[in-house]
């Protein structure tokens, strides 16, 4: 082997040692893994570093082939046939919130303050940067969380595919940005579409079977797919579009059908290696940041956040979506996206912006990959705060109303707060053995999209924080005979099932409640506190399961 190989393995060797020691150290401090990749890439780069790798052809080498692997995995995250179910709502608000967030970014960034390089087209690419949001980020908090699936969950991850085909869409433009023709410009999405036809008819007729016959065989489902990721990166390559995009489009063929799961999982091994190898790269190329850097990288994210509030409440409130539902999708993609670097890579390459931008944007996304650690984990209270400031001004959340504006005569004298999963299979078991019991409950949720399903049931829903006993209030439960919550300390937010209890014997002291929890010490001290009874999911699961067993033993 040669020097200049064996270079590069070394190299490569350096980054996987020092990233897994960050890795765990970021783990430590409960902080993203992907803030140690990139710290280890600056301590081993030559510009802020001990400049252990100063090959430049290394450096380019490690993020070429880390950048299309990131690029295969998240085509292999979008799946269009899911996207077509997700609704006019959350359509409106992907089309709104990338649409929008470019224009005012494109009016914002005229500004003197802004002006850090002199690319010819860095104020479009801070615009596009700063207007999509971190898959990798969010996905992983909200994991971390138990929130993917409530509504906000839902929408943040709707957004986040579509500021993707967003980021596709402007990809398959860059090559041609330098001479911006209407018939260059349709061409190129001509070269895209044509791509996508082709690659996602032989993934249908002919990867299909090949994934089928090679199942058994894990090493045979990673090699094709790697394979049929080289292919048609390079074949993009041949048509005049870029790597990237043939990588992408690559992965988001293959997602389209019945095999992507499976794919998803034989490569995920590898996808990781790849995504460290990537961001260790782009680690390496940061700068020494001064402190004018690090408070105009403080200012983009103020943009970032501002611009999401701007784009998404408005939309979420008039849609139907709900205000709670707008500011906690809002402050979760409060953050700038992995694929912003991508497009920002891309355009260095076509000699579209300068190093300062990139250095710029760099800077602002390890900022708010930190700061988003933090608003994530603490959505539902900066979204009560936001919420009480625009009640003061009249933007409450359409389903909230006083006391005053409760129907005369519908009295229900059974309050259901939150309408998760206990509470849905309640109602329905309700809906077949009590029926007339339909009419005395009153749902308390804050989930604006049940009602219209609740209400058509018999039920009535009113809107209600179960953190804010303002808002309980308001909902009527005063008068109420039994209050139940069947959700636990885990899914609650900004309260626990103590204080809300406590809270619940003050506005309706009258009431018997009923409470759930998670741990049957707890539950004993609920008891002890009031509560009638108390709902420990895991027990009644055992139990039950018991009984499943029983006959089979």
């Amino acid at each position: 082997m040669d020097h200049h190989g064996l270079t590069i393995i070394q190299d490569i060797g350096w980054s996987i040692v020092f990233a897994g020691v960050t890795a765990y150290l970021a783990r430590l401090l409960k902080q993203p893994l992907l803030l140690g990749y990139i710290v280890a890439g600056a301590v081993l780069g030559p510009n802020i570093g001990i400049g252990i790798v100063k090959n430049e052809e290394s450096i380019h080498l490690i993020s070429e082939i880390g950048l299309l692997m990131l690029l295969f995995i998240i085509g292999l995250e979008i799946r269009l046939p899911d996207l077509m179910k997700l609704g006019k709502e959350l359509f409106l608000l992907g089309v709104i919130q990338f649409v929008g967030s470019v224009a005012i970014g494109l009016l914002v960034f005229q500004l003197e303050i802004f002006k850090v390089g002199d690319g010819p087209y860095d104020t479009l690419y801070l615009a596009v940067a700063t207007s999509i949001s971190s898959t990798l980020i969010v996905v992983k908090l909200l994991q971390e969380k138990f929130e993917i699936k409530t509504v906000a969950g839902r929408i943040t991850l709707g957004i986040l595919v579509f500021q993707d085909l967003w980021a596709i869409l402007f990809m398959g433009v860059q090559p041609n940005l330098s001479d911006p023709q209407p018939l260059t410009i349709l061409r190129s999405f001509a070269g895209v579409a044509g791509l996508v036809v082709l690659s996602f008819s032989i993934s249908k007729f002919v990867l299909t079977r090949l994934f089928s016959s090679a199942s058994s065989s894990p090493e045979l489902v990673l090699l094709t797919a790697m394979a049929w990721c080289f292919s048609v990166a390079g074949f993009a390559s041949f048509t005049g579009l870029s790597l990237e995009m043939g990588a992408l489009v690559a992965g988001m063929s293959i997602a389209a059908f019945p095999q992507g799961n499976d794919v998803i999982s034989k490569v995920s091994g590898i996808r990781d290696f790849f995504i460290t190898l990537f961001f260790v790269a782009l680690g390496m190329k940061v700068p020494l940041p001064s402190l004018e850097m690090l408070g105009l990288a403080a200012l983009l994210l103020v943009f970032v956040f501002v611009s999401r509030i701007i784009t998404m409440v408005p939309t979420a409130y008039f849609t139907g979506t709900g205000l709670r539902a707008g500011l906690l999708s809002s402050l979760n993609l409060s953050q700038i996206s992995e694929f912003s670097l991508v497009i920002l890579t891309l355009g260095a390459g076509f000699a579209h912006v300068s190093t300062e931008l990139q250095s710029l944007v760099l800077t602002a996304m390890l900022l708010g990959a930190l700061t988003s650690t933090y608003t994530i984990l603490f959505n539902a209270q900066l979204a009560r705060m936001f919420m009480k400031l625009f009640a003061t001004v009249g933007f409450r959340e359409k389903g909230e109303k006083d006391r005053g504006d409760e129907e005369e005569g519908d009295h229900r004298d059974i309050v259901l707060l939150g309408c998760y999963r206990i509470a849905q299979g309640l109602l329905e078991r309700l809906e077949r053995e009590e029926p007339e019991l339909v009419k005395r409950i009153l749902v308390v949720d804050y989930n604006p999209s049940l009602r219209a399903s609740l209400e058509q049931r018999g039920y009535k829903w009113v809107y209600g924080d179960l953190a804010h006993p303002e808002s309980l209030h308001h909902s009527g439960i005063e008068e109420a005979s039994l209050v139940i919550c069947s959700i636990s300390d885990v899914f609650l937010k900004g309260i626990t099932n103590r204080r809300l209890l406590s809270v619940l014997k003050t506005l309706a002291p009258h009431a018997q409640h009923i409470m759930t929890c998670d741990d049957p010490h707890e539950a004993e001290e609920l008891k002890a506190d009031g509560a009638v009874h108390v709902v420990v999911p895991g027990w009644i699961a055992g139990h039950d399961l018991y009984e499943q067993v029983k006959p089979l033993v």
